[in-house]
């Protein structure tokens, strides 16, 4: 098995995907997770090719977030596309970051992931509440690459 494939265990793939699901049920806003092996590139200029690999900059109000991990590098990235980073302040992925960090470091990823979706979601629903209609437009399942 691969380090990506040992990073989370079947269970805690399926409460990360959970999280992505309740945190999209309060906002328009995307949120989906990514999971590498190794980037040789920068970790945001990764982050962005894998954004619009997962074809996540195609959203209708362009408001999706990836949170994306190279596991054997013990780094990450939280990018969000551009209908988001006109609309909310500079420092906005900051506390989402910060809280990711402190869970990483004591080496609970999961719960990392989890609290990092869900403060990632509370603070969409600022900006991007959902509304009557509004429909899943990608997948909540976390992808590897």
């Amino acid at each position: 098995m691969s380090q990506v494939e040992d990073f989370l265990t079947n269970d805690e793939e399926q409460r990360i995907v959970e999280a992505i699901r309740s945190a999209e049920l309060s906002t328009s806003g995307e949120i989906r997770v990514h999971l590498e092996k190794h980037t040789g590139k920068d970790v945001i200029d990764r982050a962005a090719e894998v954004f619009h690999w997962l074809k996540m900059d195609n959203t209708v109000e362009r408001n999706g977030v990836l949170i994306y991990v190279a596991v054997e590098d013990h780094q990450f990235a939280i990018i969000g596309d551009k209908g988001i980073n006109e609309a909310v302040h500079q420092n906005f992925w900051d506390s989402t970051r910060d809280i990711i960090v402190e869970h990483f470091k004591a080496g609970e990823f999961t719960k990392g992931l989890i609290e990092g979706i869900t403060m990632a979601g509370k603070e969409l629903q600022h900006y991007f509440p959902w509304q009557h209609g509004d429909k899943n437009e990608l997948p909540n399942e976390i992808s590897k690459g």
